[in-house]
């Protein structure tokens, strides 16, 4: 196949390039950095762009066999300011836009757009537990992941074929949260965030890989799907877990206070969560390399 890839250089969609040029397919690289993408993927099509704005870029996109759209401003990595918050907004909707707008100007159109999501639509509980059919939150995520879905779904009036992927969160090697957690716990100084309550809905790296390219490949996949393990944890389980592979112990939590200091509103990313199951993925077919967090954690730290 021919795939164009917006959001490639990041922590998923850098392996999920590795994974797509190991099966011999082409791809195009959509990225505001070409200097950094072309030192990265030596074998891809690079091509610069700004994801906010049409321009000469979209005419990459016609002849293409399908797009995955991974891009977006980073959620947790900055104090949630007004600027800030239009940044995150702007790099999801306005992004899916400019990417369903180069779709509908091909003059070959590609047969699939995958289009990245994530279980913020579902907004934060404690109590209950969410699926691919449960409604849409209040809070500024839930309606990022609204706005970002409603964009993409504009795909669908010339026949393209979409998925989206409501991503959970993603463990893996040197990048995401679980690397922001291993130095205090290679210190003996790890412990849950906040009250540890929270819940914990996580996916192995390599499943949201797979779970792609399942997308890419069985035209029977169509609509939203979560992309999270069946067993979600808690904070405190997962800590502990960690702990356990890591052969350290869980014993100091980082207070509330603490991460709001420094994150402001973007603290409730990782001192509040949701319980999501994947029964849409799961009544698909699609069968999890790491359903459960100890062998995930141990493949990845262990």
């Amino acid at each position: 196949m021919k795939i164009a890839i917006a959001g490639a250089t990041g922590f998923v969609g850098s392996r999920l390039v590795e994974q797509l040029q190991a099966q011999g397919h082409q791809v195009i690289i959509l990225t505001r950095s070409p200097q950094q993408a072309s030192n990265r993927f030596g074998q891809a099509q690079i091509v610069g762009y700004n994801p906010l704005k049409s321009g000469e870029w979209q005419q990459s996109i016609s002849g293409c066999d399908a797009v995955i759209n991974l891009a977006g401003e980073p959620i947790a990595e900055k104090r949630w300011t007004p600027a800030q918050k239009r940044s995150i907004l702007d790099s999801r909707q306005l992004g899916t836009q400019k990417i369903v707008e180069a779709i509908n100007l091909a003059t070959i159109k590609p047969q699939v757009l995958i289009n990245a999501s994530a279980i913020g639509y579902y907004g934060t509980s404690e109590t209950s537990k969410f699926d691919e059919t449960s409604p849409a939150g209040t809070d500024f995520l839930a309606e990022v992941c609204t706005a970002w879905e409603t964009a993409a779904q504009a795909v669908t009036a010339n026949g393209t074929r979409l998925v989206i992927l409501r991503l959970g969160i993603v463990l893996g090697e040197n990048g995401g949260v679980l690397g922001k957690m291993l130095a205090p716990f290679s210190a003996f100084v790890g412990g849950p965030i906040g009250s540890g309550n929270q819940w914990f809905s996580w996916i192995h790296r390599d499943d949201v890989v797979r779970l792609i390219i399942a997308a890419l490949n069985d035209t029977k996949m169509q609509g939203v799907y979560n992309a999270t393990a069946p067993n979600p944890i808690t904070m405190t389980e997962f800590s502990q877990t960690l702990g356990t592979v890591m052969n350290r112990p869980s014993w100091l939590s980082v207070p509330n206070f603490a991460l709001e200091a420094m994150l402001g509103e973007g603290a409730i990313v990782v001192l509040q969560g949701q319980q999501v199951v994947p029964t849409r993925t799961l009544a698909q077919g699609f069968d999890f390399q790491y359903s459960t967090l100890k062998p995930a954690l141990t493949a990845i730290v262990g």
